[in-house]
């Protein structure tokens, strides 16, 4: 068996009882587990520092002092023990307000000590409370007490068991001394070469116990590497087995129906960033493997169009095409859009979601299934076992971070020869982040607006300057405009939230009375009839203003709306500040975005709605956020499963992904089956089924 495999309960100082405890509480099973427990910081104890070296702003230090004296003071709460210490420099106060008889009883005056704390002032003396306490014996000496200690996380219910960080430490050092000499290699000896990294036997000692700062970040420096190596070479292998076992239609003609949407019915001119990825579509439906494009474009960017003309692409080519939304609210929106785009009947279109009536779902699924449909738009319904395609081509999948990986792999079964496959997405995704998540699809950018479109103008006010809002709205329902305004709801206090939004229609009620001026009323506690009754309301221009919860994020095209107010923005995360603000902007009139928010903000809040104000560019934007909240935070990436970092942090570490994933291409490109003998050590990492998980249900 292999020892790394060992259920921890079998390490010296675990047990049964401390192993079912470190299982609940920090996911370790085995001593391979714990080896990757990895410390989150450090404690330097490298060196000695003198009491006159020492202040209030100094951080944790060590001291090396004799003990001159100590007494226990004060009655009841304020009882104390307080002892006097010295070095040859000065004097310090130490004071302990707990285990005061046992620190009585083990205290030696005339004792050498090493003291470890934080030093602060009390009463115009320097003082530590609480400090750790070593005898400074002969043995100390000779061993030195010099080091960085490591640091891990732990529990309250860790620390009933003694394991706080010095008891993990000492099961870690436990550990080591157990598997120390079989940990191998697992990068190739070339890349560790190019690099500069240190063998991996020497990274996992050093990440837990460094020899000095140097190596420790030598060991932070390999290791991040292997992550997001590993990382990549999962990525890069699933894409290789797609585009060499997975055949794919061929999609030979560009024909008839393409062509006229193309000469006749086009609402606008592409831009030459939507030619572009047309392009790279058309290329990849010829090759005879089955495409997976992602196609990233900020809201408004023209997507859809994309979208529509792929799918003509592939009817031209006698085939179905779906397109999958993740709410009915957007499935019904692109059905819309692409049905207005059509018109003359051009393709036969439908659209199934769980709202549709029994009798129209009858005639949807004989009309697909008999090949009398040519495209299906609908939410998750279109992966139910009971939809059955002729021949699907092609399968559109928009904000696929909102569905899961089974969800997405039950569409490629709806066909003998899996469908190509389009991913849309308008959350603009960090360049460092998307190659770690969707690093096995090719990755398109629109970045350009159509023609005529005006950047949105953003503008930040306060509370107090309401008034001057109000003054604006009106100005602009006085030229035919619409308005949304947007309320946060968060689902842990959904209450407080709708009473926000009560009050606010309250306030707006007054200040906007009928008959002059109407207004729509949109939140996530309303009935989807009542929800839609409302929209369409102010889609056909009846109502001026639009109030509303975030559900209006995506799925709402009202080109007549030129205003969008957020209110409390510094509640909002950037990306979703973004997807709001991208509601308006659809005509040719200039628009513009408001964000209120309270007089005192946070760091954080300043710095969101800073950026916002600064730029409309969804690339920059989710930089920032990528920066403030890290990947775990982004939208849809804790579900995605992949990025599961101990160490490196796509945020910080952006030049080590780089690296890693240029190391995995040429690999790849040279040796794609890691046949060479230079590349055993990665082919094992495959052999392990923990290790790689791949599946199909896996490719996501």
């Amino acid at each position: 068996m292999d020892i790394f495999n060992t259920p921890i309960e079998y390490l010296k100082g675990v047990g049964p009882q401390r192993a079912e405890i470190l299982k609940k509480e920090t996911g370790v099973f085995t001593y391979k587990d714990l080896l990757y427990y990895y410390p989150f910081r450090h404690i330097d104890k490298t060196r000695f520092y003198k009491i006159t070296e020492v202040d209030a702003n100094s951080p944790y230090v060590q001291i090396l002092v004799r003990l001159k004296s100590f007494e226990i003071i004060g009655e009841k709460q304020t009882k104390r023990l307080v002892a006097r210490a010295v070095d040859d420099t000065g004097e310090i106060e130490l004071v302990w307000f707990k285990g005061l008889k046992w620190m009585e009883k083990i205290l030696r005056v005339n004792q050498l000590y090493i003291l470890f704390a934080k030093p602060s002032f009390f009463n115009g003396k320097l003082q530590m409370a609480h400090p750790e306490l070593e005898v400074f014996s002969k043995e100390t000496q000779e061993k030195g007490n010099l080091s960085l200690q490591p640091v891990y996380s732990s529990t309250e219910k860790l620390k009933q068991f003694s394991l706080d960080s010095k008891g993990l430490q000492k099961l870690v050092a436990n550990l080591l001394d157990v598997v120390a000499n079989e940990i191998k290699e697992v990068l190739p000896d070339y890349v560790l070469e190019k690099y500069k990294l240190i063998s991996n036997k020497e990274a996992i000692s050093n990440i837990h116990f460094p020899v000095s700062a140097h190596l420790l970040n030598r060991a932070q420096a390999t290791l991040k590497f292997q992550e997001l190596f590993f990382i990549q070479l999962k990525l890069l292998k699933i894409k290789h087995l797609r585009t060499q076992k997975f055949k794919g239609n061929i999609f030979v003609n560009v024909g008839e129906k393409f062509n006229y949407f193309y000469e006749n019915l086009l609402p606008f001119e592409l831009t030459n960033a939507q030619k572009k990825v047309l392009k790279e579509i058309r290329w990849d439906s010829q090759r005879g493997a089955q495409m997976n494009r992602l196609v990233q474009g900020d809201v408004g960017s023209g997507k859809t169009v994309v979208a529509l003309m792929s799918m003509l692409l592939a009817i031209d080519n006698g085939f179905q095409a779906c397109l999958m939304a993740p709410t009915e609210i957007l499935a019904t929106q692109h059905y819309v859009s692409i049905s207005s785009m059509l018109q003359d009947g051009l393709v036969r279109i439908a659209l199934l979601t769980g709202s549709t009536k029994k009798k129209d779902r009858t005639r949807i699924l004989e009309d697909l299934k008999n090949g009398n449909l040519d495209i299906l738009v609908g939410t998750h319904a279109l992966i139910e076992d009971t939809v059955v395609f002729k021949q699907l081509g092609l399968a559109v999948i928009d904000e696929q971070h909102r569905f899961g990986v089974e969800q997405r792999a039950k569409l490629w079964k709806k066909n003998p020869i899996p469908p190509h496959v389009l991913v849309m997405t308008a959350t603009p995704i960090p360049r460092t982040l998307a190659m770690s998540l969707y690093g096995d699809l090719d990755i398109s950018v629109i970045n350009e607006l159509p023609v005529g479109r005006k950047p949105i103008k953003t503008i930040h006010m306060y509370e107090a300057q309401r008034l001057r809002m109000f003054g604006f709205m009106k100005q602009e329902i006085a030229k035919g405009r619409q308005v949304y305004v947007v309320y946060p709801l968060i689902q842990e206090s959904a209450k407080l939230d709708l009473k926000n939004l009560e009050d606010g229609i309250e306030t707006l009620s007054r200040e906007f009375p009928l008959p002059k001026y109407r207004i729509s009323i949109v939140h996530g506690q309303l009935k989807p009839d009542e929800k839609e009754f409302e929209m369409q309301r102010f889609v056909k221009g009846e109502t001026q203003i639009m109030v509303a919860t975030t559900v209006i994020e995506v799925g709402v095209n009202v080109p007549n709306a030129s205003v969008m107010i957020i209110e409390n923005a510094e509640r909002f995360g950037l990306s979703q500040l973004h997807q709001l603000r991208g509601r308006v902007g659809r005509g040719s009139e200039q628009s513009f975005c408001i964000l209120m928010s309270k007089e005192k903000l946070s760091k954080e809040g300043k710095i969101r709605l800073e950026t916002m104000v600064r730029t409309n560019d969804g690339f920059e934007i989710s930089e920032v956020d990528l920066q403030l909240r890290g990947p775990g935070n982004i939208e849809g990436t804790q579900q995605s499963g992949v990025l599961d970092l101990k160490l490196a942090d796509l945020a910080q570490d952006q030049n080590i992904l780089i690296e890693a994933r240029k190391t995995v291409q040429e690999i790849m490109g040279n040796d794609p089956e890691l046949l060479k003998p230079e590349h055993m050590v990665l082919r094992s990492f495959f052999n392990k089924p923990s290790a790689a998980g791949i599946t199909l249900d896996k490719i996501s």
